[in-house]
């Protein structure tokens, strides 16, 4: 029987663990992650897959130390997987399996390496973007790649939409490659990285909105950060707004030095500076939502500037 050791987390980590106790995968030991205090916990857990099964799980804070090396080793996996498990994983764990570690990612490798690959594929307009599964190396996301599905991403999606898709791309992946895998047939092609570029991670400072740029780019920042993460912001009469969704209402030029906001009876809008017009369907003023009407209602419709 085939043996692995699975680094997991995250919605990746439950369906791709599925995949392998579907296809009788000994899982010799699960590595997963304690969930941080004051987390938003939206997506299912690996660690409660994993004991439904009966499978032994650990979570160091790092899985590189000596201890937790040696621990894995006598384990004599074939294979170790990672998928969507926060740390690196280094060379002395890569050296384990007999027949390799692989690693599942969030985007069409070699484009989107690094953190958070959803995020940035919206961000940049992206309208495509996928799961690829690859081979491990010391050099993140650069190792040949076994497997990958693409999946669309459509002009109003948000991060959480296209992550669904994602996830289920990755399932895809791992369940055609999987049977090769095994057997030692699996045909692994070298990524061309010059073919695409690493993005670090990004905080909830990055979500602030420049009212600068085109309604396009404004737009997708909006959904590239849209809840579950954090949410676009900016300031409106002085008191924090937060912007959850919005659409593209035209891509016009306008002539404004500063973006200009407005709100009448169908919707609140914003004629960008850089260009075009963008309805806010979804709203937070001062932390509570607000609808157009009750904008309306307090401050009427005035046109504000937006810096």
């Amino acid at each position: 029987m085939t043996r692995a050791v699975v680094f997991a987390y995250h919605d990746v980590g439950v369906r791709c663990l599925s995949v392998l106790i579907d296809a009788g995968i000994e899982i010799a030991m699960l590595v997963t992650h304690e969930d941080a205090p004051g987390d938003l916990i939206w997506f299912d857990s690996v660690a409660e897959l994993a004991a439904r099964y009966g499978i032994p799980t650990i979570t160091p804070d790092d899985p590189n130390t000596p201890e937790i090396v040696a621990q894995i080793k006598a384990l004599a996996p074939d294979f170790i997987f990672s998928f969507y498990y926060k740390l690196m994983i280094k060379a002395p764990l890569l050296a384990i399996p007999t027949q390799g570690a692989l690693n599942m990612h969030g985007s069409l490798l070699p484009k989107y390496r690094g953190r958070v690959p959803v995020n940035w594929a919206i961000i940049h307009g992206e309208t495509e973007t996928g799961a690829t599964l690859h081979y491990m190396t010391e050099k993140p996301d650069a190792g040949a790649i076994v497997g990958q599905s693409a999946v669309p991403i459509l002009a109003d999606d948000t991060a959480g939409d296209v992550f669904r898709k994602v996830t289920c791309a990755a399932e895809v992946t791992l369940h055609r490659a999987l049977p090769a895998l095994i057997a030692g047939t699996a045909i692994a092609k070298q990524q061309d990285l010059t073919q695409g570029g690493y993005f670090g991670g990004r905080r909830p400072e990055h979500g602030k909105i420049d009212w600068s740029q085109s309604a396009t780019a404004i737009h997708n920042l909006i959904r590239a950060v849209a809840p579950p993460y954090p949410g676009a912001y900016t300031t409106l009469l002085d008191k924090p707004l937060r912007v959850l969704r919005s659409r593209v209402i035209d891509d016009v030029s306008n002539n404004d030095a500063k973006s200009v906001f407005f709100c009448d009876n169908h919707g609140c809008y914003v004629h960008c500076s850089g260009g075009g017009t963008l309805q806010l369907l979804t709203l937070e003023w001062n932390g509570n939502a607000i609808a157009p009407a009750e904008y309306l209602a307090t401050f009427g419709n005035t046109e504000l500037h937006l810096n």
